[in-house]
């Protein structure tokens, strides 16, 4: 087989695989893993049942695959993020580095809007193999905790681990309740406005009685 007809096949084969993973992605944001079907993956992709057994293996090995991505790429959006504050900065800028990733994803819509989305059903019914990614999780964590321990040098550890995985649970929630769905249709500047001072109040916490 001629050179140029290989590299035209393997883009071809390249594209196809693209194609899966978004439709994959697309679906599981709407309905998350068990709500996911072959027939619809294949013909929102265009493409045939035998092209995810190729490119796969299995329905469940596609879902898997875009399920990482996903969270692969929040969790790498959120680390430079986090990396920007070097370890200080104020409750507010932590809640907007922590906050942007899904900020971005509700402004952008499409593709971006279903990765954010995925995590989130994710993040609050965790599938079987999760814990291959639970090193980025704790990186993330990690970095957003410095920050909270130079805010907050009064308040343990562990607290400090609690509030940072509450204010995670909360954008999880937000990106699939219906007020998310509400934020995603205001600027970008009124949806930071309107979030970061609610994840920064998250981070702060109050005392009873305070």
């Amino acid at each position: 087989m001629r050179p140029e007809k290989t590299d035209l096949r393997r883009e071809a084969g390249q594209r196809t695989r693209d194609d899966l993973l978004a439709a994959a992605l697309e679906l599981l944001a709407q309905r998350g893993q068990e709500g996911v079907t072959l027939r619809e993956i294949t013909q929102n992709a265009g493409a045939n049942v035998a092209a995810v057994s190729y490119h796969f293996g299995s329905l469940k090995a596609l879902c898997d695959v875009a399920i990482e991505h996903a969270l692969e790429r929040y969790l790498d959006a959120q680390i430079r993020e986090l990396d920007t504050l070097a370890g200080k900065g104020s409750l507010s800028e932590l809640a907007g580095a922590f906050a942007r990733p899904m900020m971005s994803a509700m402004a952008a819509g499409g593709r971006d809007l279903a990765v954010i989305r995925t995590v989130a059903r994710v993040g609050i019914d965790p599938p079987q193999g999760w814990e291959r990614l639970a090193g980025r999780f704790e990186q993330a964590r990690r970095k957003a905790v410095r920050v909270l321990a130079a805010n907050l040098p009064e308040i343990s550890e562990q607290e400090l681990v609690f509030r940072v995985r509450c204010g995670a649970g909360m954008l999880n929630w937000l990106a699939l309740a219906p007020i998310g769905a509400e934020l995603a249709a205001e600027p970008a500047e009124r949806v930071e406005a309107m979030l970061i001072p609610v994840v920064a109040g998250a981070f702060q916490g109050a005392r009873v009685g305070a």
